[in-house]
């Protein structure tokens, strides 16, 4: 399949008795305790040297103990190279001494906020959010940014207000395959793609597809954007294991990338299944 060990740019790690997850209780299918050993069999024959774990929506009270609880599984599994966890950047400068306690940690590496489930559509436009995402360099943070296609509008004018800030778009910023509407997703994306602060995750493409009945050609045109607006210089991929093996297992998430970039080179691999990752989130 690929002839390197790769590094995993989106792991999700949960244990439900040690946390709590509120938003598992509507998802059958995950909710249960997915723990490292699980992740290890699902990679099947791709060779995983690092990874990057991302925060799950734990109970927002305990953001500090899951960064905790996964430093310490880090401790026994050193291919965890960064942590991204929850922080309240809508507290703006509030946000600080959450951002100054994770900067002691040297394997936080950035901070995600999900926008994708607030309410207000001009969420990631508040004054307090913007001045939050502003601290992130201070403490050498990126920003995830965790969105659906709906909010493409106002990320770009976000994008507009945070240019120091390293920024992440995860799951090609979530667009409509499963309704195979193409546009205006495709032109907001190369807008997004001129913010040279700005990678994108080319992860769980299929969860956006119906995920019993998807194709590789549902996918192809999405993803052929990405890679025509980013290149292969600013595309990072990630499992989200476990989330996106509610439609394709984690073997065939890879599988199914590398024939969508079939044709590629190694060294265009390299950076899209490695070095790209390596270089945003400095692990």
């Amino acid at each position: 399949m690929l002839d390197f060990g790769i590094a995993d740019a989106h792991l999700h790690l949960w244990d439900l008795d040690k946390l709590s997850y509120p938003w598992l209780k509507d998802n059958p299918f995950l909710n249960r305790t997915f723990a490292l050993p699980e992740y290890n069999a699902a990679c099947g024959g791709v060779r995983v040297d690092k990874m990057v774990f991302v925060q799950c929506e734990a109970d927002t009270s305990l953001y500090r103990e899951e960064a905790a609880w996964v430093t310490g599984l880090a401790a026994s599994d050193p291919r965890i190279a960064g942590i991204v966890p929850w922080a309240p950047l809508e507290k703006g400068e509030g946000a600080e001494e959450d951002l100054a306690e994770f900067a002691k940690n040297p394997l936080v590496k950035g901070i995600r906020r999900i926008i994708e489930f607030e309410p207000d559509m001009d969420f990631c436009l508040k004054p307090d959010f913007i001045a939050g995402l502003k601290l992130l360099p201070k403490y050498g943070f990126s920003f995830d940014i965790n969105i659906n296609y709906r909010h493409n509008r106002n990320v770009l004018r976000m994008l507009e207000k945070i240019p120091p800030v390293p920024c992440i778009l995860d799951h090609i910023g979530k667009p409509p395959i499963r309704d195979r509407k193409l546009e205006p997703w495709k032109t907001e994306i190369r807008r997004m793609a001129e913010f040279p602060n700005l990678y994108c995750k080319v992860s769980s493409l299929a969860t956006e597809g119906d995920h019993k009945n998807w194709t590789i050609d549902d996918i192809r045109p999405f993803s052929d954007a990405v890679f025509e607006a980013f290149g292969f210089d600013r595309v990072v991929f990630a499992g989200d294991w476990p989330v996106s093996s509610q439609a394709a297992s984690f073997t065939v998430c890879v599988e199914t990338l590398l024939e969508l970039v079939k044709g590629a080179g190694r060294q265009e691999l390299y950076k899209l299944f490695r070095t790209n990752a390596e270089n945003f989130y400095r692990i």
